[in-house]
């Protein structure tokens, strides 16, 4: 059996439960190649909250988006079969018992070699994430697409907020530094550390000024060639997008990206990859403005669902 959403040219938009793209509502692995998942746990948000409700804002927006993607001339459900998981379990203003609940959910996904869409939540989330698939695979490759390195070793002498999960995955061996690369880094920091930090734990970093200047072809070549053939998660915060294309999120940085950069990114960057994960986070709706964040996030996941669709694809045609 193949889930696949259901036709809107039949049945209305606003018909059924709001899944996203309204894919089935099925907690299966068996006959699936991707599940939507939402984990929504902000409380590790260090200025705004809200993303605990993103989840449920991003479905809502899926609710227009439909299966053939014309740039990639790709139908995705004639190559992949996916479900609308549901959410997570999650303990809100406990992050330590919250990471232990994903690990136990997760791990049954990675070890059936689905690949989950996880819907945050605010970043903190990603580690735990990296620790299921650390308990399956091992160590992975990061593409980390994001306004801030969130490398910082604390906040308030805090170990564990939404600015430091990728140095505690990396402390914890979830990462592979050398075939990692964040992309996207800039507005006002306290500090050159800020972004040298991940340079010394071997990660490749592309400011939003190396990416303006030498264009997405540049950016492209670069993921491609740090994570070349090796398992990756990738993780995308909202607010890589300037904010004038998403507004609802808790730390927006102007001179971003549009979701056209974005979405050339993602179709270049990550085609072919093998990539084992995906998470998009920090969508805060009671910060949004018509739902323009919310609209954005969605078509991010469809542009990446886009990709793993072409994979399979490009896979069938050996």
């Amino acid at each position: 059996m193949k889930y696949q959403p259901k036709d809107s040219s039949k049945t209305p938009r606003f018909c059924g439960l709001r899944t996203f793209m309204r894919l089935p509502h099925v907690k299966t692995t068996e006959n699936v190649d991707f599940a939507v998942m939402g984990v929504p746990f902000d409380t590790a948000a260090s200025f705004r909250g809200g993303a605990r409700f993103g989840p449920q804002s991003v479905r809502e927006a899926s609710m227009l988006l439909r299966p053939y993607n014309l740039e990639m001339d790709v139908n995705i459900f004639d190559h992949c079969s996916g479900v609308d998981y549901g959410d997570l379990d999650v303990v809100p203003g406990y992050i330590h018992e919250t990471y232990d609940l994903m690990v136990k959910q997760l791990k049954p996904i990675y070890e059936a070699g689905v690949v989950p869409l996880c819907i945050g939540g605010d970043h903190s989330i990603t580690l735990g994430e990296l620790r299921a698939i650390k308990e399956v695979r091992g160590p992975v490759a990061l593409i980390h697409f994001d306004s801030h390195t969130d490398t910082w070793d604390n906040y308030w002498g805090m170990k564990y907020t939404h600015g430091t999960p990728f140095r505690r995955a990396f402390e914890e061996g979830c990462l592979i530094g050398d075939r990692t690369i964040q992309i996207g880094m800039r507005g006002p920091l306290y500090q050159p550390g800020d972004v040298n930090d991940s340079k010394d734990l071997g990660f490749e970093v592309l400011t939003a000024g190396d990416i303006h200047r030498k264009g997405i072809e540049y950016t492209a070549e670069m993921i491609q060639k740090t994570v070349g053939d090796t398992p990756v998660l990738v993780s995308f915060d909202i607010d890589f997008l300037d904010p004038a294309y998403a507004p609802g999120t808790g730390t927006p940085e102007i001179g971003g990206f549009t979701t056209w950069e974005a979405c050339e990114i993602i179709r270049k960057g990550l085609k072919g990859l093998n990539i084992v994960g995906f998470d998009l986070v920090e969508v805060a709706p009671s910060l949004d403005a018509g739902e323009i964040t919310s609209f954005a996030a969605s078509g991010i996941l469809f542009e990446f669902i886009s990709v793993l669709a072409d994979k399979k694809r490009m896979e069938s045609n050996k």
